[in-house]
């Protein structure tokens, strides 16, 4: 029997997709909404402010959460870099050679990693850190980091280096151009775009993980995900709320960057 016809004329489809993205999105909408509010409560808007940013640069807290955001940065930059450059040179091995044994079973290992649930992935590391007597701290994190987002790195790039047709790199070697050249001068400016979304994907995924961080970070060490987790067992405050949206807002802007790439490169591609 062949299906015809979209999958909006589905009955409901409609309502269920609005259903689903009300759930999704208005919680980060309320949370964004009440940043803005100048009342200490998080249910009773008391007027339009931005004393809860200010208290995030200058108060009380300020330097515990401007320590968690250095913490952040770096780690989620470090292992954004050596990711994406284990996940470009897996993706040339993988992609770019001749038919070898074990090839799909590599593919799949790699891939793995996404489909694993994190917590089963923040257990092993820590098993596996304590088997080693590898000291619990900002090192741990950002190796715990480098590892699970290689994954994420590698799928953009892997799908970029599949798109470039292998015809590019014979015509050089038709010029008698070296692999060196070629990888200089061919195939690595046309991976640019795989490489620069790849990079942003494995740079927000390191930002925003919070349950790998919590296992492997050791005392005294915190991210932003995990400051903001201990300040709101303290309770619910408005600065809570004005630091998730500015990390909702990096977000966004990494995602977005990430697209509109993506998009460019599918569009000259078809041109």
């Amino acid at each position: 029997m062949q299906v015809t016809g979209s999958v909006r004329s589905i009955p409901g489809f409609s309502l269920l997709a609005i259903l689903c993205l009300v759930i999704l999105y208005a919680p980060l909408l309320v949370v964004m909404v009440y940043s803005f509010n100048d009342s200490l409560s998080i249910t009773i808007w008391g007027g339009f402010s931005l004393r809860w940013y200010e208290q995030i640069f200058f108060g009380l807290e300020a330097e515990k959460f401007q320590k968690a955001a250095w913490n952040s940065i770096t780690i989620a930059f470090m292992a954004a870099v050596i990711a994406t450059t284990i996940a470009f040179s897996a993706a040339i091995g993988v992609v770019r050679t001749s038919p070898f044994k074990g090839k799909n079973l590599n593919i799949s290992l790699l891939s793995l990693p996404i489909m694993v649930p994190e917590i089963v992935t923040a257990v092993a590391t820590l098993i596996f850190f304590s088997m080693i007597s590898f000291k619990l701290g900002y090192t741990s994190i950002l190796v715990a980091h480098i590892v699970f987002c290689i994954p994420f790195a590698y799928l953009p790039i892997s799908a970029r280096m599949q798109s470039i047709e292998k015809v590019y790199e014979e015509a050089a070697m038709d010029l008698y151009a070296n692999r060196k050249q070629i990888f200089r001068s061919i195939l690595l400016p046309l991976m640019i775009p795989g490489i620069i979304s790849g990079f942003l994907l494995a740079f927000i995924i390191s930002l925003d993980d919070f349950i790998i961080t919590s296992f492997v970070k050791g005392a005294g060490v915190e991210t932003l995900p995990t400051a903001i987790f201990g300040s709101i067992k303290q309770g619910i405050k408005p600065d809570i709320m004005a630091l998730s949206t500015l990390l909702l807002l990096v977000s966004t802007i990494f995602v977005t960057i990430s697209y509109f790439l993506s998009r460019a490169d599918l569009k000259n591609r078809l041109n």
